[in-house]
């Protein structure tokens, strides 16, 4: 995953709507949720949820898929765990020398 991707996807879990409907969803576990029940649980406007999950959809996070008239909505959990894996990448391997910094010691 790059940076760019990484901060996508973030930028959208950076909403506390969005974050809600996210979090909603994966207590739901895979089966995931219709977006009629997940406005019935959150008690959020027809048009607001329809905003919010197209964001979560595009960065990957949401996966939509239509049964009639239903539409259902999964948490995308491998892209989650990519997200948390590049935040974990590089845990505690320590900072790169920073130039000059021996001459700023002295």
């Amino acid at each position: 995953m790059t940076l760019d991707e990484a901060a996508a996807r973030l930028a959208q879990l950076g909403n506390r709507s969005r974050l809600e409907i996210m979090r909603l969803l994966i207590k739901a576990g895979p089966e995931g949720l219709s977006v009629g029940e997940i406005q019935a649980h959150l008690g959020m406007p027809a048009s607001t949820l329809a905003f919010h999950l197209r964001g979560l959809v595009s960065a990957g996070l949401v996966r939509q898929t239509k049964d009639g008239r239903t539409v259902l909505c999964r948490p995308c959990f491998e892209v989650l765990a990519e997200v948390t894996d590049f935040l974990r990448q590089e845990c505690c391997t320590g900072l790169p020398a920073r130039e000059g910094a021996a001459r700023d010691a002295a």
